[in-house]
């Protein structure tokens, strides 16, 4: 099985959740106990063994570009995908790559933290001929769970997939494997829009009808959406609680 060797991260939108009204905010470099918080996920995709990362700019993008790469670990490729559509959801930034990558790829967020164990248990397990999605079903222990992204599944199946699901039992942690097919899905998705607009759970739930979207289970693995100051504090909590216990 080809394990991937490319990745493509999300990073168009403009943060306004955590930037309030901060201008001049730019969300993948909060700091997060000193760290820029997208350093972590380049951490993660460097230990995962990833060799490009596809970054999708839009808001801001030069001084996106320019601050990503004084971040670049050694060996690592960058390329810059620009979403001008960037107020747009986030099914219409990962569209942008479609001609960019090969499969099988990972895809993550710039403002979603896991630990090490989450992205070695997905490579160990997922299917290149699904889209694999890693989810939690420790759902007691999901910070916001009304913002989180609920997941109904069926085995190793996901059945359906979206915030306001009022039967779940799982939660979507932003991270996948996916192979090429996502982009016909997402095109479809777009079409079926009166606004040329989809999300990446748009497409995810297209392929969840044809019975091709893999449910990974993180089991003990921690991950925290950084999407807002009360999100950003328990990362941070939970982050330095192993060094102070």
């Amino acid at each position: 099985m080809t394990l991937p060797t490319e990745a493509v991260i999300l990073m168009a939108g403009e943060g306004s959740r955590l930037r309030g009204t901060n201008k001049t905010f730019l969300k993948p470099f909060v700091p997060v106990l000193g760290r820029p918080l997208i350093s972590y996920v380049l951490d993660t995709l460097t230990h995962a063994g990833v060799k490009t990362l596809n970054f999708v700019v839009g808001y801001e993008r030069k001084r996106m570009i320019a601050q990503v790469k004084q971040l670049m670990p050694p060996g690592l490729s960058a390329c810059f995908i620009e979403n001008r559509d960037w107020q747009k959801q986030n099914g219409i930034s990962l569209l942008t790559a479609a001609d960019r990558v090969a499969e099988p790829f990972l895809l993550t967020m710039s403002d979603h933290l896991f630990d090490h164990m989450i992205v070695d248990h997905l490579l160990d397990s997922f299917d290149p001929d699904f889209l694999n999605v890693a989810i939690d079903r420790k759902l007691n222990s999901i910070f916001d769970l009304d913002d989180a992204m609920k997941v109904r599944t069926q085995g190793e199946r996901v059945t359906e997939i979206g915030k306001n699901l009022r039967h779940y039992d799982a939660i979507d942690i932003g991270l996948f494997i996916c192979p090429r097919e996502i982009f016909d899905y997402l095109a479809r998705a777009k079409c079926l829009s009166s606004t040329k607009d989809c999300s990446l759970a748009d497409g995810v739930r297209l392929m969840a009808g044809d019975e091709k979207v893999c449910a990974i289970d993180i089991g003990d693995g921690w991950w925290q959406d950084v999407d807002t100051p009360r999100m950003l504090q328990r990362a941070e909590k939970t982050i330095r609680a192993p060094a102070t216990s």
